[in-house]
């Protein structure tokens, strides 16, 4: 198509009005770029949503989660009966999985965070690679998933000197409370910790801000901590408190069985008899001195 050259300005000329009508349609007293409007970052990812960011980078993030099997998620009863048999086989407090599990996914084992956590335990799969889960669909199989979980909490427990900090560890990550000198003032990790000790605690027949509460699991736990603010709701089928596991990866060495930090005063012990280890003459793990003082109080 031939245009001559009177047209052609004709065009320019429009098509820069156009321009500058459109940018003074904007406030004139706000700069362009105001800080006033600063960009937002989405939890738990690296996309930036802003004046400036990339909406396609955006869409691309969130089409490349983890994908939930188009299958018939298992019974209830199956679920169940699988959590109690690995908390066996980690000797694992029962009370605390449950509340761990209600806190990350309200079991649902197709359930799928905003950071990519997968399943009932909500797994990173960075995370489940340090225990040789190297498929993600994988994660979303309940006997794995409730394996890798278990062995990561169990590690967890027998790493750090509460059972607190563990779980702060757990959903924030080891370099988070570590940067944190062994707390995480992540508001999200903030109210996940306070739904998954209020949860543990009431089960044991502990009052959730009491003294005894804080020789339980090793911190003050405060109603605050279920107020805290900054932070947003985060996964998708999830409990309230968020259920998405930022867990961070980091140079750390793969699991291995370890030694239980229970002992049978704390520890439910599940049908298979397995979630609680055999007496121990001398224990200095911090779940040990806390059984012993819940038992002269006669808890």
């Amino acid at each position: 198509m031939s245009v001559n050259q009177a047209e052609y300005l004709t065009w320019i000329m429009a098509f820069g009005l156009a321009l500058v009508t459109g940018s003074s349609s904007a406030d004139p007293a706000k700069p362009v770029g105001d800080p006033a409007t600063p960009a937002t970052v989405l939890e738990n990812t690296d996309v930036v949503i802003g004046p400036v960011s990339d909406r396609a980078a955006l869409e691309a993030s969130l089409r490349s989660l983890p994908k939930p099997p188009q299958t018939q998620p298992p019974s209830p009863r199956l679920v169940k009966a699988t959590i109690e048999r690995f908390a066996g086989t980690y000797q694992l407090d029962l009370d605390l999985v449950h509340s761990l599990i209600k806190a990350e996914s309200a079991y649902d084992v197709h359930a799928v965070s905003r950071a990519g956590a997968v399943g009932l335990m909500q797994v990173m799969p960075a995370t489940g690679a340090d225990y040789g889960v190297t498929s993600v669909d994988a994660l979303f199989d309940p006997e794995i998933n409730l394996r890798t979980g278990m062995q990561h909490l169990k590690r967890l427990l027998d790493k750090y000197d509460s059972i607190g900090q563990a779980v702060m560890a757990y959903n924030a990550g080891e370099g988070a409370l570590e940067r944190g000198g062994g707390f995480v003032a992540y508001p999200e990790t903030q109210k996940y910790t306070h739904a998954v000790l209020v949860s543990y605690l009431r089960k044991k027949g502990v009052q959730p801000y009491s003294a005894q509460a804080r020789q339980v699991v090793g911190m003050d736990v405060t109603p605050a901590m279920a107020q805290a603010s900054g932070g947003g709701a985060d996964a998708v089928g999830t409990a309230d408190s968020n259920a998405a596991s930022t867990a961070e990866t980091f140079d750390r060495p793969r699991a291995t069985r370890l030694t239980s930090r229970l002992a049978p005063g704390l520890s439910r012990v599940s049908k298979d008899g397995r979630s609680a280890p055999a007496p121990r003459s001398v224990s200095h793990s911090v779940l040990d001195r806390n059984v012993s003082r819940l038992s002269v109080r006669g808890k």
